[in-house]
């Protein structure tokens, strides 16, 4: 991980606020799902992506029943053919 050279105070409520110019680098918009993550002492913000609830991949997720399963779970269960 690389410093971004930005600080910012966490708020009363526990916010912060990420700079406009990081935002756009990441295209991250308002009302996008952010994931927060741990990695030791570190705390990763990362643009949420839906993993599979079976395998946890991330590639050709799709919503099945209000929850993310990829393609090949979903042809292991049968409900697509390869």
């Amino acid at each position: 991980m690389k410093p971004a050279g930005v600080v910012r105070k966490v708020d009363q409520l526990g916010r912060i606020v990420l700079p406009k110019s990081l935002r756009k680098r990441y295209q991250m918009n308002e009302g996008d799902p952010v994931e927060i993550l741990v990695q030791g002492d570190h705390i990763i913000l990362e643009r949420y992506r839906p993993r599979c609830v079976f395998c946890s991949s991330m590639e050709e997720v799709h919503e099945f029943k209000e929850r993310y399963v990829c393609a090949e779970c979903m042809i292991d269960m049968g409900y697509l053919q390869r």
